[in-house]
């Protein structure tokens, strides 16, 4: 048995997902919006799928109890991690979160990650980015969020520069995983009612 098919919803998580999604921020066919406790399981193997991890950083597992830290790191504060939500069927397909919060200087870390394969390349990531902005600029009052993803991800690159994303600069063997070094694209959007 695969470790996905452990996490599959059924129609109460379905309806409990559908009801959340009707009152979150959403775009086309994707919502963000908090973490349900139907979305915890996901979340946890998320986090922990080594393929995943492959295309965007080094592998690292994480045990409940990191996981639960993770957790409460990210949701005490300031609302930062928002579940990505399809909204036909609706059900939870990956995450967004702000980390590295400097309210100094308005600005914060992105990352994203979709869960399944089979639910990557379907636009979710790309809506879900341009709704973490919206909140960045208009909930967050922030100036400058940025990102780093490995210089060989087309997809995720892709991505970004269409949600306003510019790069920065590029880390030459700045990450290692898969047992070869990456290099390691900054790029960052800047709040578009303050950029001259």
């Amino acid at each position: 048995m695969s470790a996905q098919a452990i996490f599959t919803q059924g129609a109460a998580s379905e309806a409990a997902s559908r009801a959340i999604a009707k009152v979150s921020p959403k775009s086309g066919n994707t919502a963000i919006g908090p973490a349900l406790p139907d979305d915890i399981g996901n979340l946890f193997l998320w986090l922990n799928d080594a393929q995943a991890a492959q295309a965007d950083a080094p592998y690292q597992p994480v045990d409940p109890l990191a996981f639960k830290d993770w957790l409460d790191r990210h949701t005490k504060t300031v609302p930062a991690l928002f579940v990505i939500r399809s909204l036909q069927p609706a059900r939870a397909v990956g995450f967004v979160l702000f980390k590295n919060l400097n309210p100094a200087f308005r600005a914060a870390e992105l990352g994203v990650r979709i869960g399944a394969e089979a639910d990557r390349g379907k636009g979710f990531g790309s809506s879900a980015i341009a709704l973490a902005l919206d909140y960045a600029w208009n909930s967050l009052n922030l100036h400058r969020v940025w990102l780093t993803v490995f210089a060989g991800n087309d997809r995720a690159i892709a991505a970004y520069a269409r949600a306003g994303f510019r790069e920065e600069g590029l880390m030459r063997h700045a990450a290692f995983s898969g047992g070869q070094w990456h290099d390691v694209m900054m790029m960052a959007a800047l709040n578009p009612s303050e950029s001259a």
